[in-house]
């Protein structure tokens, strides 16, 4: 399992980002092709996430997953 600290800083940067660009968390679920309850879980760091679904949601920021989480 992913270490808790970061998942909570990935979900922490992912609100940021998706703010910054003014998109919902419906939007950004549409453009990673995951659910808009899924970002949520991520901001709140309520979900383990995958390093695929890590990778979609950067992408969908038009980020890197390194730019979004300190390994």
């Amino acid at each position: 399992m992913i270490n808790k600290q970061i998942l909570t800083q990935f979900g922490k940067r992912v609100r940021q980002e998706r703010e910054k660009k003014g998109y919902s968390q419906e939007r950004l679920g549409e453009l990673a092709k995951v659910h808009r309850t899924y970002i949520g879980m991520i901001e709140r760091a309520e979900k383990n996430i995958t390093l695929t679904n890590m990778e979609k949601i950067a992408r969908a920021l038009g980020k890197k997953v390194n730019d979004l989480v300190d390994f």
